[in-house]
């Protein structure tokens, strides 16, 4: 019987043994069987740095099993002699069981014509590689029906594999890193993409993506997700959650049906590298001037000529209650949840607007765009047209008629 997994052998007398090396199990292959002229039942551990491997004879040799976690793949098998701990890990779980079962029944000196036993010969390279990291597939005949994924695959790629939704197997891979599921027919993600606690990159472009789900903006992926890439998609719009995606660095979005980019984009504070060229952007929103960029694309988008003097006046005199509660909220930076307020109020201050005076406004404002040259934001501005412009129409809010009187005054100077 044999059973592959991460293996380390830790003595109780001494500091370690051979298998621990710089303090991390090693992967190895496990054998159950009986050496040639001796009646007891041996437990095999080979390496790839000890392929003979070393020997534990087993009848009567077992002090205690520690078998707490064997559903995560995990246990310790206790030797009185030598007083050694081999600790497994990263085992499947079922093959493990199965494993400990039978380590048990040879302790018990049980008959070994009844026990799954084989041969103790040295274990092959392929048996005690390093587990595979990385796994690209390019084409759909490559592509694995009947065979798992590598559980400790860090790189996965599967491109041009017509797939319509993303495998569920892939979402059980802890260990990725990075993603890339460019060039299939993904309508859809599934919310549990989330639970990869790891993933760094995620590669979605040339998709049939009509939305990003609000479950991913809110999941693990907060904190580890660093490029996206929804390039050539169907989206119209980002939901406004999508901003706590804080730890983003590059971000692509070119090639799809955009209308408008996230509300609160300054909340992307690492935000280096953005592309969104060709979709359907008439102005940028007013939290894009927060962003500090290397490198900005927004060629083709059909930018609107600005006219501050045409403002969208959406301003109530006098001031609802409702609002004057809500701008003082935010002002004063009272804290604010589900807890203390119904959920609708609290969407309502999560997408609060900021005056040029700094205050807030929400449902009361005055609206207009102006024009901001992009390089204020960003080192690297690709030109928005053909005419060789880097300038676009922003969104500007003024919550009273004092400010905006005061930004038109200063508008008008400038334009003398």
């Amino acid at each position: 019987m044999r059973l592959q997994c991460e293996v380390e052998v830790l003595s109780r007398l001494l500091p370690s043994c051979g298998l621990r090396g710089r303090g991390r199990a090693a992967r190895a292959l496990l054998s159950l069987g009986r050496p040639p002229g001796q009646r007891g039942v041996c437990l095999l551990v080979s390496t790839a740095r000890d392929r003979p491997g070393a020997r534990y004879q087993l009848r009567e040799n077992i002090e205690q099993f520690f078998t707490r976690f064997v559903e995560e793949g995990k246990a310790t098998v206790r030797l009185k002699e030598p007083a050694v701990d081999v600790c497994l890990s990263k085992a499947n779980a079922s093959n493990l069981k199965s494993f400990l079962s039978a380590v048990r029944l040879a302790h018990q000196g049980t008959n070994v014509e009844t026990l799954p036993l084989s041969a103790l010969v040295p274990a092959k390279a392929s048996e005690v590689e390093k587990p595979k990291m990385k796994m690209i597939i390019t084409s759909r005949k490559e592509y694995p029906l009947t065979k798992n994924f590598p559980y400790s695959l860090e790189h996965l790629q599967a491109s041009y594999c017509k797939l319509a939704r993303i495998d569920m197997r892939m979402l059980c891979l802890k260990k990725l890193r990075k993603l890339d599921l460019s060039h299939n027919h993904i309508k859809k993600l599934p919310a549990t993409i989330g639970d990869l606690v790891c993933l760094q990159e995620l590669h979605l472009q040339d998709n049939h993506l009509e939305s990003f789900d609000i479950a991913l903006c809110t999941s693990t992926l907060q904190n580890s997700l660093q490029f996206l890439d929804l390039s050539q998609n169907k989206m119209k719009a980002l939901p406004v959650q999508f901003c706590q995606l804080k730890e983003l660095i590059h971000l692509k979005l070119d090639d799809n049906e955009l209308i408008r980019l996230p509300f609160k984009m300054g909340q992307l504070s690492q935000l280096r590298f953005l592309s969104a060229a060709r979709n359907k952007l008439p102005f940028l929103p007013s939290d894009f001037r927060k962003l500090s960029l290397e490198s900005l694309d927004l060629f083709g988008n059909p930018f609107e000529h600005p006219n501050p003097l045409v403002p969208d006046i959406q301003l109530k005199i006098p001031l609802t209650l409702l609002e004057s509660a809500a701008r003082a909220t935010v002002n004063y930076r009272i804290s604010y949840g589900h807890h203390l307020l119904p959920s609708h109020l609290c969407d309502d201050l999560d997408m609060s607007k900021a005056c040029q005076c700094g205050r807030a406004c929400l449902s009361s404002f005055i609206q207009t765009t102006v024009t901001m040259n992009l390089h204020h934001v960003a080192h690297t501005v690709v030109l928005v047209d053909n005419m060789g412009g880097t300038e676009a129409a922003v969104l500007c809010y003024f919550c009273s008629l004092t400010c905006y009187s005061q930004f038109l005054d200063k508008h008008l100077q400038s334009n003398r």
